[in-house]
């Protein structure tokens, strides 16, 4: 079996091309694709060529963790039949390019475990499940805590300060460098960090991935306060040291998410809780994917690229 898929030949060089599928395991369902999702964050490193060492890493790879698609075909017991949809995040099913994450491309073979089955109510939206999950893990993990102030109002961002909201949490400040990202807060406030003069912050999740601004978010906080890092960094972390001291501040690192915070976001989805409306601002063709990878990375106005599936090959 082949597919058309999104192919990174090596950094900057991204083209549709076909490639081959493996024939999966006895539990391997294949899914459709009908939308997958562009990240503006560990995918522009692997574009870039930025990406710090990772498990598995190697060109040519096909990349991609947010899909959404439906079942073609499944083997009996797994609890899926064709024509469910599914979330995929992401596949490792190719013969001559690596999966890293695997999710963009036309057709799918996957462990049926790996899915997350979704009402037929979801469309494109459904390819922010990850997004949402990784944002809720962040803030409503075990050991978490529901941030005071959040660093940066791209999708993650957003994401968070709505996980508070529906969680019950009062608002979080939202500090955003470009004014261009400062619109599209429902129920918090987005400001400019030098218009905040606030001191005493119990808790800051940094959503931005810049690895230069530990100074000045230790320079936030109250004594004993926490900063958990939410953003994938490509430069080593460093902080001054007798700022942090004087603070007794602690760090924590969040990692993607787990099946129960992808469990916990849906319940707060269907529950009317949480809403992913005004998240994807940007649609485009398969073989329109070089300048759509380019707009993701480079646009500010761009929070969530999908790539539709649905008329391809």
């Amino acid at each position: 079996m082949e597919t058309q898929a999104i192919v990174l030949e090596r950094p900057g060089d991204l083209a549709l091309r076909t490639v081959a599928l493996t024939s999966g395991g006895p539990d391997a369902i294949q899914v459709d694709v009908e939308w997958s999702g562009i990240s503006s964050g560990t995918e522009k490193l692997l574009w870039s060529g930025k990406m710090p060492p990772f498990p598995g890493l190697a060109y040519p790879l096909v990349p991609g963790y947010e899909t959404v698609g439906r079942v073609t075909k499944a083997p009996k017991g797994v609890g899926l039949s064709e024509g469910d949809r599914v979330f995929v995040p992401g596949a490792n099913c190719y013969q001559d390019v690596r999966g890293l994450f695997g999710g963009a491309a036309k057709h799918l073979i996957v462990p049926a475990a790996r899915v997350v089955k979704l009402d037929q109510q979801f469309d494109d939206r459904g390819v922010l499940i990850a997004l949402a999950a990784t944002a809720y893990h962040a803030i409503a993990g075990e050991g978490a805590t529901i941030p005071e102030l959040i660093i940066g109002h791209g999708i993650v961002g957003r994401l968070i300060a709505r996980i508070a909201a529906a969680l019950g949490a009062d608002a979080p400040l939202v500090w955003e460098k470009n004014a261009t990202r400062r619109d599209g807060a429902l129920g918090y406030k987005v400001v400019d960090p030098a218009d905040d003069p606030r001191r005493d912050y119990h808790a800051i999740c940094d959503a931005s991935g810049d690895a230069s601004l530990l100074d000045t978010l230790i320079g936030r906080l109250a004594k004993r306060g926490e900063i958990t890092l939410a953003g994938f960094y490509e430069t080593p972390l460093s902080f001054t040291f007798p700022p942090a001291f004087m603070r007794e501040a602690r760090f924590r690192i969040a990692a993607e998410w787990a099946h129960a915070d992808i469990d916990a976001v849906m319940d707060l989805i269907m529950s009317g809780k949480l809403s992913l409306e005004g998240l994807v601002t940007n649609h485009a063709k398969p073989h329109e994917a070089p300048d759509a990878y380019r707009t993701a990375f480079t646009d500010p106005t761009c929070l969530k690229m999908i790539l539709d599936w649905r008329d391809a090959a």
